[in-house]
């Protein structure tokens, strides 16, 4: 099982990025954190991944303008992962 699910909705218009993500959290196993590729900044997405369980990180991206990791709370495995792959 890889450890990361990449999901790109840098072509999708509003409100469709933020339903395909929502939709695709819950399929996270633990030890997988979800990276998305945006074109932009997804702020009304982080209150409600806090709401579901969930925290995140965004960085400026290489290949898309930004790159949000997503991962469960409380999931040790998938945050480390998840900090190897952002280069922290």
């Amino acid at each position: 099982m890889e450890a990361e699910i990449e999901l790109d909705v840098s072509m999708l218009e509003p409100p469709e990025p933020l339903q395909r993500i929502l939709n695709t959290i819950h399929t996270i196993n633990p030890g997988q954190y979800l990276k998305v590729l945006h074109h932009r900044e997804p702020f009304p997405l982080y209150p409600i991944l806090e709401r579901e369980g969930f925290t995140h990180n965004t960085r400026q991206g290489q290949v898309m303008p930004f790159e949000i990791f997503i991962w469960r709370m409380n999931d040790s495995a998938a945050q480390e992962k998840a900090a190897q792959a952002m280069g922290l």
